[in-house]
């Protein structure tokens, strides 16, 4: 099973609690497969919702393959998500309560196919983002003391 990293989104673990976690295959042009393939994609802005019992990821943009003229679709459209019908109502379940969100996390080819990571999360309130903030920098010193020590 090879995975091969196009985008992450650097954000989804700072900015939300992350509580389950899907793949998903993408609805695709060829050209913005291609222009995959050479990473140009961004997954900054991008977020997912439930239409119509579809799931759809907004906002992911993936940049024009240069060679592919006319053929090229707009960089930021709506892409559909294919997953199962059971995984859909999960997501339906979970979106309609309050304050959670479907939040892309990682855009990768497995085994020659796009698929793309998303998560039911939770928005995080500032103070818990200060504590995340606190618990890693205390980590990352204490794992500088302990590399010292070893010396």
């Amino acid at each position: 099973m090879d995975k091969v990293s196009i985008a992450r989104n650097p954000r989804a673990r700072h900015d939300y609690h992350l509580l389950e976690t899907w793949e998903a295959g993408l609805v695709l042009t060829g050209t913005e497969v291609k222009s995959l393939r050479a990473g140009k994609a961004s997954l900054g802005e991008a977020y997912a919702h439930v239409r119509n019992g579809e799931v759809w990821l907004e906002g992911m943009s993936i940049s024009a393959y240069l060679p592919g003229s006319y053929n090229n679709p707009p960089p930021a459209r709506s892409r559909k998500l294919l997953l199962h019908t059971h995984e859909i109502r999960k997501l339906i379940g979970g979106t309609s309560r309050k304050g959670l969100t479907l939040v892309p996390l990682e855009l990768y080819f497995k085994d020659g196919t796009a698929k793309v990571a998303i998560a039911l999360a939770k928005a995080k309130k500032l103070h818990d983002k200060r504590e995340d903030l606190k618990r890693r920098v205390a980590e990352r010193e204490l794992a500088r003391g302990i590399k010292g020590k070893r010396s």
